[in-house]
């Protein structure tokens, strides 16, 4: 569906890159043309990735950086950026996709767990779009910034409300700096991703087989998503075709949303039992 070399030349800094769905745009990224640096908390995560990035395709060498980087921590995203820089000598696109999330009633939330979600989510996005951002327009260099997003950052949900907080938050920030740094010539876009399974957060959101088919179920198409699905939407949104996209947020998710607002709401059915009983099985995959 694009031209191989769609992406050729770009550096792509992904946060959250080792695993899901920030492995599965940057796999297909570096497929497009593009070279690539990947940020997380786990460094050894990163390191098997980039290997095995390397080694997928044609064969051939991806220029594949990793670097370990706790987002919440606003000290280690200058850090981690200087590392990008000196490797590659620019970046020319930011994914903000490094997220935390889990389902609760709100009143078993504790202080530390809503600063969990909210820090990542949130702070590390802004700290990592700010500092960049910074050296951008000090350089003179323009770039685009993808942040993923969800559909209930519009709507709110419950049962994942630091989630719906602070998501909120990066949707109000991409709408804002669509505007403010453009004269700079740097873009921001978004995805709002439906149900795609992947194996941290999936284990966290739909812990049973019957969670896991109500989350289909809520599907208009009656599926959950492919990751390529969402990789190629991202491609598509970093390249050089989108470069009159500012501000926009692209929802990717079976028409979920429109059936329902509040993709967990329904779960006000779960009992009080088996809310403990859901919350031993996260504890234990964390």
């Amino acid at each position: 569906m694009f031209e191989s070399g769609l992406l050729q030349g770009k550096v792509v800094l992904i946060t959250g890159g080792g695993t899901g769905l920030g492995r599965a745009m940057g796999e297909r990224f570096l497929e497009l043309g593009a070279k690539l640096a990947i940020c997380g908390r786990r460094l050894e995560v990163l390191e098997q990735t980039a290997k095995e990035m390397r080694e997928q395709a044609d064969g051939s060498e991806h220029d594949v950086l990793t670097v370990a980087c706790d987002v919440r921590d606003a000290s280690a995203v200058e850090g981690m950026l200087d590392a990008v820089l000196a490797h590659f000598g620019r970046i020319d696109v930011l994914v903000n996709n490094a997220a935390g999330n889990f389902i609760s009633p709100t009143e078993r939330l504790s202080m530390r767990a809503v600063d969990a979600v909210v820090g990542i989510v949130l702070h590390g996005t802004l700290y990592t779009t700010l500092e960049l951002g910074k050296r951008w327009i000090a350089s003179g260099q323009g770039g685009t910034v993808l942040n993923i997003v969800t559909s209930y950052a519009w709507t709110g949900s419950a049962y994942v409300v630091p989630s719906a907080v602070a998501k909120a938050g990066v949707l109000a920030m991409t709408r804002s700096l669509a505007v403010e740094w453009a004269p700079y010539g740097i873009r921001q876009v978004a995805i709002a991703p439906g149900p795609f399974p992947t194996e941290g957060a999936w284990s966290r959101l739909a812990p049973t087989p019957d969670l896991a088919m109500h989350a289909i179920d809520r599907v208009p198409l009656k599926r959950v998503g492919d990751k390529a699905e969402l990789a190629n939407l991202a491609s598509y949104l970093i390249s050089d075709y989108a470069g009159y996209i500012n501000g926009e947020v692209v929802t990717i998710d079976g028409g979920e949303w429109l059936q329902g607002a509040g993709e967990f709401s329904d779960l006000r059915s779960v009992t009080p039992e088996q809310w403990d009983r859901l919350r031993e099985m996260t504890q234990r995959r964390s």
